[in-house]
């Protein structure tokens, strides 16, 4: 009787496998495809393209860099971060990073923004909420509990000179329709 080596079926995919899986996304690729034409070949036909691709993201990163130095030097600006999570709060909205990951929020989609101070530890607890009720909190270890009214004098200052100035301007706007 022969005996297989390894195994015939095929790895289950879900968050039960997975931690990482979320429905509707797709999983990494396992196999290249047959129609791909090998890397040599590939290479050849992009160093023609890539000049043009590297002007072309040059002078957008160009154009990126004035806009948020434009931006960024008119206000007031929050940052903290510890070994692995920043938090940075500016005219252009709230930045979140945990390790590797990141997710950026313009003040049109920020609902709410929450803190909490611990009651025993050094671990300050920024939420953000969206109007769509999720939310995203991230934890800062500070180096001392003194940190954490400090942290909230200047957040409260970026949330007066952005977050409530978008609110004021949606209120006036809705004013002006209603006049009219």
């Amino acid at each position: 009787m022969e005996q297989r080596i390894g195994s015939s079926s095929q790895p289950l995919e879900g968050a039960g496998f997975d931690p990482a899986f979320i429905p509707g996304l797709t999983s990494p690729a396992t196999a290249e495809p047959e129609d791909t034409k090998p890397a040599d070949e590939v290479e050849a036909e992009d160093g023609e393209a890539e000049d043009e691709v590297v002007g072309e993201a040059r002078d957008a990163a160009e154009e990126t860099a004035e806009d948020d130095a434009d931006e960024s030097s008119d206000g007031p600006v929050f940052e903290a971060s510890d070994r692995r999570a920043r938090i940075t709060a500016d005219a252009k909205g709230v930045r979140l990073r945990l390790d590797e990951e990141e997710c950026e929020f313009r003040w049109e989609e920020i609902g709410a923004i929450e803190t909490e101070e611990p009651r025993f530890g050094k671990r300050f607890t920024i939420t953000v909420h969206t109007p769509d009720r999720r939310w995203y909190p991230i934890e800062i270890e500070a180096a001392a509990r003194s940190r954490f009214k400090e942290w909230d004098e200047q957040l409260d200052a970026v949330l007066d000179a952005y977050f409530e100035e978008g609110e004021e301007a949606e209120a006036g706007k809705a004013e002006a329709e209603e006049t009219d």
